[in-house]
C-alpha cells in the first residue's frame, strides 16, 4: 500500500520507526519473568529461583539416589529442600523417619497436603527453616538436593555435625561436585578438596542431565557421596583451614611464595602475638618471626613445590612445623 502525500509539498507522510533494541529489551525481561517463575504443572505451585528451587522429576534418577544412599529400615534420614517430596516419597518406603527440612512455607503446605494421613505420613516429621542458619537434628544419613548458593556452606555444616552420619548422598551442580572429588596435580584441585578430603571420603556417583528437572536449571549436575572419616582427624579445621588458604592463594605458585607476602606474615605475625599475650609468651619480632616461617617450608622440604601437587599428608606436616614454631593461622 502506497503512502498518501501532503497537499502542500508532496512529501510523503513520515514513517513510524520501531525501536528494535527496546522491542528486544521487552522480549528478554518478558522471558526472564517467565523463567523466574515457572508452575509445575502437577502440583500447581509456582517455583521460587530466588531458593534456587529446581525439582527433581526423574523417576529413574530418584531410584538411583534410594539405591546409592544403602537405607537400612531403623535409619533417620535428614531431607534437606525436600521440594513437592517426589524423593521424600520413595525415603519414607525405605527408612524408620524422615526429617524434611524446607525454607519455602508453600512446600512445606504441599508436603502436608501430600503425605499427612497417608500411609507413610507418620514417619514424616517437616521443619520449616533455613538449614544452614538452624541447628540440624539428629539423623543418620542425609539426602539433598542442593541450591547452589549454599553448597559450601552446607557440606561444612555436615561434616561438624554430631555425632557423626553414616554418610550424605548430595546433588551439586557439575563443576563444584567435581571440586570436591578433585585430586592433587589435577586442574580442578583447590581448597574445598582440600578441606572436605581432610574431613570425609568423598566419591562421584553419578551425572544427572539438567532435563531431569522441572524448570531446568543452566547447568549439569552431579551426585556424589560423602563419608565422614572415623575417627575424625586429630587437627583443629579451623588451623588446617586457614593454613590451606593461604596456600591456596596462589595454586600454581611455589609454596615459599605464598608465605613470603607481606599481607600473609602481617596476618600471621598479628595473630601470633595475640597467641604469645594469652599465654604469657615472649612473642617473636617481626625478623625472627618470618625466619621461623621460611625455616617450616625448608625443613619440611615443600618451600619449593607448587600447591596443587600438595598430598593431605604434606599438608599436615607442615602445619605441625608451623605450630612446633608458633605460627598459627586463626
Amino acid at each position: 500500500m502506497c503512502a498518501a502525500t501532503s497537499s502542500t509539498g508532496g512529501v510523503g507522510m513520515p514513517k513510524v520507526q520501531f525501536n528494535k533494541s527496546a522491542e528486544k529489551a521487552e522480549k528478554k525481561k518478558k522471558k526472564k519473568k517467565e523463567g523466574d517463575s515457572e508452575k509445575d504443572g502437577h502440583h500447581g505451585i509456582t517455583f521460587n529461583k530466588a531458593f534456587g528451587q529446581h525439582i527433581l522429576k526423574n523417576p529413574l534418577v530418584i531410584n538411583a539416589i534410594i539405591e546409592k544412599s544403602g537405607l537400612q529400615s531403623t535409619d533417620v534420614v535428614l531431607e534437606i529442600g525436600p521440594g513437592t517430596g517426589n524423593l521424600t516419597e520413595k525415603l519414607l518406603q525405605s527408612c524408620k523417619q524422615v526429617v524434611a527440612m524446607e525454607i519455602d512455607p508453600r512446600m512445606v503446605q504441599e508436603l502436608h497436603k501430600r503425605f499427612m494421613g497417608g500411609p507413610h505420613g507418620h514417619k514424616l516429621k517437616i521443619i520449616q527453616g533455613n538449614c544452614i542458619k538452624n541447628e540440624l537434628p539428629f539423623f543418620n544419613v542425609c539426602v539433598a538436593n542442593v541450591p547452589y548458593a549454599i553448597s559450601s556452606a552446607l557440606v561444612f555444616k555436615l561434616l561438624r555435625h554430631r555425632p557423626l552420619f553414616r554418610c550424605a548422598v548430595l546433588m551439586f551442580q557439575r563443576e563444584f561436585a567435581m571440586r570436591l572429588v578433585a585430586k592433587p596435580n589435577t586442574s580442578m584441585y583447590c581448597r574445598l578438596s582440600s578441606n572436605t578430603q581432610l574431613l570425609s571420603r568423598v566419591d562421584h556417583l553419578m551425572k544427572i542431565s539438567k532435563n531431569s528437572f522441572k524448570p531446568p536449571p543452566k547447568v549439569e549436575s552431579s551426585v556424589v557421596r560423602i563419608e565422614p572419616k572415623r575417627p575424625a582427624p586429630e587437627v583443629s579445621f579451623e588451623e588446617w583451614d586457614g593454613m590451606v588458604k593461604v596456600c591456596f592463594n596462589r595454586p600454581n605458585k611455589m609454596l615459599g611464595g605464598n608465605f613470603r607476602t607481606k599481607a600473609v606474615l602481617k596476618h600471621l605475625h598479628d595473630i601470633h602475638l595475640g597467641y604469645c599475650k594469652m599465654l604469657n609468651k615472649e612473642p617473636k619480632e617481626m625478623d625472627d618471626f618470618k625466619a621461623a616461617v621460611e625455616d617450616a617450608l625448608e625443613t619440611t622440604g615443600l618451600i619449593e613445590r607448587r600447591t596443587r601437587t600438595l598430598e593431605e599428608s604434606d599438608f599436615m606436616t607442615l602445619l605441625e612445623a608451623f605450630h612446633s614454631r608458633d605460627v598459627y593461622f586463626v
